[in-house]
């Protein structure tokens, strides 16, 4: 597949070349793929002014307006599946197998918004509770709200654009994109869709920009909503800079797994192997941290080790890796600082703990105390730590010794543990026999403490980037 030598912004309906430009880089090979042009800032006000021309009549459109386009926004895509997997792969360093399923994904985000669009709730809300109130009637629908700044990150560059994209055009909201500077080809391509689509000017544009343009469009009162996703510091960093906008935050994790002594260890096994280590662990919900009762902690390592020192390695258009690259090598350098800092300070390296250029080996660590950085914080990287504990409510406060608070999952066949799980762990989503690196594309998504402010998911994204709207109606006699 070619790849554009200069990939121009996306203004509304117009592709632009700017004098500006950044090197977009493929991660394995460390060779530059394109050239983007970044949006200077005449290009960031053209597109907002457009959007809020957008708004005023893509807010009056029919709900049938929008969900044909985000169904043909998804056929297209589904079309357009081996591109756009390409495109993903050589610029993010996403093994081949996993971006195609992003496509997947985001082939289904589109569809679910297209049924979403349809069914936007409206409520009747009866004013006669109140004396005096008998003759009055409320009736009430969800509206847009406005042009919403959506900035993405490197690790999903479509899902988690469509993300931001499908659940703003199924509410009525011009979207203005900033994609993450090392994956902006597959935003942009995906702008190339919405040529196709009956929408007015200015409901999408495709910013690629340097990090001060970003925050003007944060301080930016026009702009009615902030929905970010990426890390922490810089999230909460932005929404102190927002002002008065309504801002979505999807943040770090640093997710952990609970093993009980009942668990089917096999299956928990291969289940935490992928959670770990699909995409080199450059997911907020990959499994990082593992709590395993002393009962089964030696047989489960036993099952696990083999696992993980059988993952395939290395470029990630090989259709058989399933570890490939992280996004830079200063990323690398910096997991592979964390492990030998780890290992300094008494843990013990399992596999792995090597690392070639920007990829750096599937890695397990056991013996680690909970305040090395490996364990505390966010390593996204294909690392996990293994610790024991012998009573289910010691796992617990070892899982919530965190900053963080997305998912977590626990294995176990007693239900009781399970809803003990559910109401003692701080995070969003507690997952039962499953990895906290599950996530399916309806579902409320979003966490607690330091990982987030808001839920995604489409539905729940449409709440969050609404307004309730109320009439009351006075009856007459």
């Amino acid at each position: 597949m070619s790849v554009e030598t200069i990939a121009p912004i996306l203004v509304g309906s117009e592709w632009r070349e700017t004098p500006t430009r950044q090197a977009v880089t493929n991660p394995f090979t460390d060779t530059p793929i394109a050239e983007v042009c970044l949006a200077q800032p005449a290009d960031i006000e053209e597109a907002v002014t457009l959007s809020l021309k957008a708004f005023s009549s893509l807010a009056r459109s029919a709900s049938h307006t929008r969900a044909t386009a985000l169904q043909n926004l998804a056929v297209r895509l589904k079309e357009q599946k081996e591109d756009f997997a390409r495109t993903i792969c050589l610029e993010a360093g996403k093994p081949i197998t996993d971006a195609r399923r992003e496509v997947d994904r985001a082939v289904q985000t589109f569809s679910i918004a297209s049924e979403e669009a349809k069914r936007i709730p409206g409520e009747v809300i009866p004013m006669d509770i109140s004396p005096g109130m008998e003759r009055h009637l409320g009736l009430g629908q969800r509206v847009p709200i406005g042009p919403v700044l959506c900035i993405t990150p490197f690790n999903f560059p479509l899902n988690l654009v469509a993300h931001k994209v499908a659940p703003c055009l199924a509410v009525g909201n011009p979207i203005l994109l900033k994609p993450a500077p090392q994956t902006p080809l597959t935003a942009l391509r995906l702008g190339r869709l919405f040529e196709e689509l009956d929408l007015p000017e200015g409901t999408l544009s495709v910013l690629p920009c340097d990090n001060a343009l970003a925050e003007s469009m944060v301080r930016d009162p026009r702009i009615q909503a902030l929905s970010f996703t990426g890390s922490a510091a810089v999230g909460w960093s932005l929404k102190d800079k927002a002002g008065k906008k309504r801002v979505l935050l999807e943040l770090g994790g640093n997710a952990a797994v609970i093993i009980e002594p009942d668990a089917d260890l096999h299956q928990a096994a291969q289940r935490c192997v992928t959670g770990g280590f699909a995409y080199s662990g450059q997911t907020c919900i990959s499994v990082q941290r593992m709590y395993l009762h002393d009962d089964v902690y030696d047989a489960f390592l036993d099952r696990l080790l083999p696992l993980v020192k059988a993952l395939p390695a290395g470029d990630p258009a090989d259709e058989a890796t399933v570890v490939g690259p992280l996004i830079d090598e200063r990323a690398a350098i910096r997991v592979e600082t964390w492990i030998q800092e780890a290992v300094r300070q008494g843990a013990r390296l399992r596999t792995g703990g090597t690392r070639d250029g920007s990829l750096m080996h599937p890695t397990v660590l056991t013996d680690v105390d909970p305040r090395m950085k490996i364990s505390c914080e966010e390593a996204f990287g294909p690392v996990m730590t293994l610790s024991r504990y012998q009573q289910l409510d010691q796992a617990f406060d070892m899982v919530n010794d965190s900053p963080y608070g997305l998912q977590a999952g626990i294995f176990t066949r007693n239900v009781d543990s399970i809803f003990r799980a559910y109401q003692a762990l701080d995070v969003g989503t507690v997952l039962a026999n499953e990895i906290p690196t599950f996530r399916a594309d309806h579902m409320p998504y979003g966490g607690m403490k330091d990982s987030g402010l808001g839920r995604e998911g489409v539905k729940y994204a449409v709440q969050e980037l609404s307004d309730q709207k109320l009439l009351v109606l006075h009856l007459s006699q």
